[in-house]
């Protein structure tokens, strides 16, 4: 196992949408306090402001995006926000032009990055936003650095055994959003 790298910034994530965000949530969280960092469950005492995505059907995207604006909108000082999840691969840089002032967007294939892109963030030298959205990822949900793929819950568990699907359905915006490109 690589060094662990430490920042001691809190983080405060919100996971919206299905059980397999709650699943990325919290291997997203294991990856950050991995790294010496603190999960809150109060926005205003975290320097990370993260949102993990639903990005599926109209309802979850709006309730997304004005989590998103809520944040941008409420932050305080040095405070960072990053979407991540669904509405952030499939939506990418058009989520910029629906939510001004979001620091970084990082999407469902490589979430596990979730750490580096902090750093990059509190490194950059610009006020530009930071993309980590990889389309090439051939294997989505890698548990690479050793990261749970499971959310307990009292005496109930989602174990996340697979990501998303590949088959292209015209009606259907999975491939897009957690499809495996081969």
């Amino acid at each position: 196992m690589p060094p662990v790298r430490t920042r001691k910034d809190n983080f405060y994530l919100l996971s919206l949408g299905c059980s397999k965000n709650t699943v990325d949530s919290e291997s997203m969280a294991q990856v950050l306090s991995q790294n010496g960092m603190r999960a809150v469950g109060d926005p205003f005492k975290a320097e990370v402001l993260i949102v993990n995505t639903c990005g599926f059907v109209d309802a979850a995207k709006e309730e997304s995006l004005s989590a998103l604006r809520d944040l941008v909108s409420q932050r305080r000082g040095k405070q960072m926000v990053i979407a991540a999840g669904c509405l952030s691969q499939r939506y990418g840089e058009q989520l910029i032009q629906h939510v001004p002032g979001l620091d970084g967007v990082i999407g469902t294939r490589r979430w596990m990055d979730i750490f580096d892109l902090v750093t990059r963030l509190r490194d950059r030298k610009h006020p530009e936003p930071l993309y980590h959205l990889p389309t090439d990822a051939k294997v989505v949900g890698l548990d690479e650095r050793g990261v749970l793929r499971a959310s307990v819950q009292g005496a109930s568990a989602y174990l996340k055994i697979a990501d998303g699907c590949r088959r292209p359905c015209a009606f259907c915006a999975i491939p897009k959003i957690k499809g495996l490109r081969l």
